[in-house]
């Protein structure tokens, strides 16, 4: 080989290394409800799913409900129409159209189109439950849909109740499972047995010492909704390890030129 063409390979080489170790530095992007703020998405619709996949983020975070009849469902509020998904039948809401025309998905169709994007996460976030009951009857379904789907690896769970999230852990111990109401320490998440820490933005504005102690006890800290490039900066700067976000590609430039 000639010698010129050698230096052409290492460099080539290098210089791959060093575009690769810039893009993994610094906080990993989730998505939040997808990549919903661009044309043609929805919140918690398969396309921001789609979208969040095709700029790379690290996750595409979404919100599961189990419905009257045991249908778990992909939407954010517990009410849509005046109808209250928890306590309303599948039929009932089957029709009913997102933002973007689709219509509400079911955790069972958002999953079926999750198996073939392999770039992101499923940040599957189990919403609170009136009926505790129903709440872990819905940690059960989900832990079997996604264990069914042979997409354990590729999720992570949250919640905002303490016993969803408990009973995530103990249904599936090997899969991350982050709690997020904010209330806790990390201290005691650990005893807990969780792999984080996800609260707002303001929770951890207000506790800035939880960083550190954190750290110090193996978790993962998770931040969101930080939509402003000056609060992106100032978590990545107190060390986040992800942040969570309506503006994906906005947080990915600000990460990228932070570490240039």
């Amino acid at each position: 080989m000639k010698q010129s063409n050698l230096f052409l390979i290492c460099f080539l080489f290098i210089s791959t290394l060093l575009s690769c170790s810039e893009t993994e530095s610094g906080p990993k992007v989730i998505a939040h409800r997808g990549y919903w703020k661009t044309e043609g998405s929805a919140q918690n619709s398969i396309r921001s799913l789609e979208l969040a996949n095709e700029i790379n983020a690290f996750g595409s975070e979404f919100d599961v409900h189990l419905t009257s009849d045991d249908v778990l469902i992909v939407f954010h509020d517990k009410k849509i129409d005046s109808l209250h998904l928890q306590k309303t039948p599948y039929a009932e809401l089957k029709d009913i159209a997102l933002k973007n025309g689709e219509k509400i998905p079911t955790l069972e169709q958002y999953l079926d189109r999750a198996k073939s994007l392999k770039n992101s996460k499923l940040i599957f976030e189990l919403k609170s439950h009136d009926d505790p009951a129903r709440e872990l009857e819905a940690a059960k379904r989900s832990v079997e849909m996604i264990n069914e789907k042979g997409l354990t690896k590729q999720t992570e769970y949250i919640a905002f109740s303490l016993e969803a999230a408990k009973e995530l852990h103990r249904l599936s111990p090997e899969t991350p499972v982050y709690y997020l109401n904010g209330d806790l320490s990390p201290k005691e998440l650990k005893e807990l047995g969780f792999t984080g820490l996800d609260y707002s933005y303001n929770v951890m504005s207000k506790n800035p010492n939880w960083f550190k102690e954190a750290k110090d006890l193996g978790l993962k800290i998770n931040v969101w909704t930080v939509n402003k490039p000056e609060r992106m900066k100032e978590m990545i700067e107190a060390g986040a390890d992800f942040i969570t976000t309506d503006e994906p590609e906005l947080l990915q430039q600000v990460i990228r030129e932070y570490h240039k």
